[in-house]
């Protein structure tokens, strides 16, 4: 059950959308269920003879009883309450209970209390009310009501248990703030898949992703198209900013302007600069930000998904400062992802950074814990610029997505076994979002190594299949029935054509990490063995001739090396 608060300055306006048929002729029998005094509010949806003018009398008398300069420019609260989608349907008098304990929680009318502020909880869906409230007591003073968002979602979580409803995750307000209704509306009029708040979050976050200094950060931004408006000292030092999307005014014309702390917690210009360290720091930390000569966005994918990989073991070792550090950089590798990835999986990526976000902050987070490391990851893809969908770029992205998927699920796990829910459920969120991203860019190199593994010679299948008994005994029937099988056959056999020991290289790959939480097993170990051994990451077509014999595999000249001189083979990688 979610309550949605929010103020305004229209009792009529407000009422006549209650009342009237919505947007899509969605409100079906809009009616009273509860209010301050039932003799005393009349309800339109019931009675012919009241007019929607009546009742906004009598609900603004007490606001009209003060003087003009004590009357709240916005007095109207209004907090819509929504049952979960695959919660029962309450009835008439349950949502009176509803809305009776929520006006009591947040401080607008708590019970026996004769001269509080006046109220009704307006019915027109099966599954949600609306409070509508104005802001002046009874007896003329301003209602109590600090802290009356978070109230209400405290008081909503004891409803759903005394109800029976689904138990929503307990707020921890560490949240960005969510957009209000009106926010939505007009999101929703300019046709607009999300808000003007939402927009400017991803905005803000993309330009912080992998920002050498400051000044990057609002070029950043500038380039993006946003209005930023700088806060200045005296000594003409900056000392906070906010952000407009071009074209969203208000009535008056002039834009709505967004401060970075009002965004999300963690986007204030102090947190970013604490993100984004000094000079000195940066010096310090190895630069794996510029990808190697002919590389681009596949090889700056390549080298990402490595130190995601190593990041990842953080999260088993339960050092929270350490953990703290590898979750903001990963956030900035999905806020990285988001606005390089090629469009048939932009829109997924998008989504997982957003969800991701919440999954960075926590009440004990160290102030200061970020790894150079993995932000220089995130600012090497954006350097490189957008990713086409196809060939090495489409390969190396869905390369990065199967690790991404395995770092967000153990995310999840690290916060759950400190009860973190929300942001457990956001990692979760996140990893679904790009389980989706990755099919859609896994599809065709999976589809080209699947053929060639098919059509390799049955001696050569055997030999291989020996190989992956070898390093996981006990699994391989379960891996024969996955569609990865024959890809992860023709990986093996392409490794061992690059002059590389498939039993060797297959071990390291299973000993990387667990796989308990891959969905596909023989996807992830696909993936880890082309970035190990340095193989392509969409493989050339299969060749028609057929081979019988390991002496008669012709390497592909820049992988021919032995595994003592491949620089995989040197590389350090964490063990279970």
């Amino acid at each position: 059950m979610v309550p949605d608060i929010s103020l305004g300055g229209r009792t009529y306006g407000l009422l006549a959308y209650l009342y009237g048929p919505g947007r899509r002729d969605e409100h079906l029998d809009p009616h009273l269920v509860a209010s301050w005094q039932p003799e005393l509010a009349p309800d339109p949806g019931r009675d012919p003879q009241v007019t929607l003018q009546q009742l906004q009398e009598r609900l603004d008398l007490p606001v009209q009883a003060v003087p003009e300069h004590r009357r709240p420019k916005r007095h109207v609260w209004h907090c819509p309450v929504r049952a979960d989608p695959g919660d029962r349907h309450l009835s008439d008098a349950e949502w009176d209970e509803v809305a009776r304990r929520v006006v009591h929680a947040t401080g607008i009318a708590e019970d026996g209390d004769d001269q509080a502020c006046r109220w009704i909880a307006v019915r027109h869906a099966d599954d949600h009310i609306h409070i509508v409230a104005t802001l002046k007591r009874q007896d003329g003073r301003s209602p109590r009501r600090h802290d009356d968002y978070n109230r209400a979602q405290t008081e909503c979580r004891a409803i759903e248990k005394d109800f029976g409803l689904r138990q929503l995750n307990p707020g921890d307000r560490t949240a960005a703030q969510r957009p209000t209704s009106a926010e939505r509306a007009k999101a929703e009029r300019a046709g607009r898949t999300a808000t003007a708040r939402e927009l400017l979050r991803d905005h803000v976050r993309q330009a912080v992703a992998g920002a050498g200094d400051e000044a990057e950060f609002f070029r950043r931004l500038t380039e993006a198209g946003v209005r930023i408006d700088r806060r200045l000292a005296p000594s003409g030092d900056v000392l906070g900013y906010m952000v407009a999307l071009p074209g969203d005014r208000n009535r008056a014309g002039e834009p709505i302007w967004f401060p970075g702390s009002r965004l999300a917690p963690d986007l204030s210009l102090p947190k970013i600069r604490r993100r984004l360290g000094s000079p000195d720091e940066a010096e310090d930390q190895p630069d794996v930000s510029r990808p190697r000569q002919g590389g681009g966005p596949a090889q700056a994918r390549r080298e990402a998904t490595g130190i995601v990989g190593r990041a990842t073991s953080a999260f088993a070792d339960g050092d929270e400062a350490e953990a703290g550090a590898q979750l903001s950089g990963v956030g900035e590798v999905l806020d990285a992802l988001a606005q390089t990835s090629p469009a048939s999986t932009r829109q997924q990526a998008t989504e997982a950074a957003r969800a991701f976000e919440r999954a960075t902050r926590w009440h004990t987070r160290a102030e200061r814990a970020d790894d150079r490391a993995i932000r220089s990851a995130a600012r090497g893809i954006i350097r490189a610029g957008n990713a086409l969908g196809r060939g090495e770029d489409g390969g190396a992205t869905a390369m990065l997505l199967s690790t991404l998927v395995l770092a967000t699920l153990a995310a999840a796990r690290w916060h759950t076994a400190r009860q973190h829910a929300q942001q457990a459920a956001a990692a979760r969120q996140s990893a679904e979002q790009l389980r989706a991203a990755y099919r859609t860019a896994a599809a065709t190199p999976m589809r080209a190594m699947r053929a060639q593994g098919r059509h390799l010679p049955e001696r050569v299948r055997t030999r291989h299949v020996g190989t992956v008994e070898a390093a996981l005994p006990g699994h391989a029937d379960s891996l024969r029935r996955e569609r990865g099988w024959d890809a992860l056959i023709a990986t093996l056999d392409q490794a061992e054509n690059a002059g590389h020991d498939p039993d060797l290289l297959l071990q390291r790959a299973v000993e990387w990490r667990e796989l308990d939480t891959a969905d596909r097993t023989t996807d992830v170990l696909v993936w880890r063995l082309r970035r190990l051994g340095r193989l392509p990451a969409d493989p050339p077509r299969a060749r028609t001739d057929t081979r019988t014999t390991k002496q008669q595999h012709q390497p592909a000249r820049q992988y021919t090396t032995t595994p003592s001189q491949h620089p995989a083979s040197r590389e350090h990688l964490p063990r279970r």
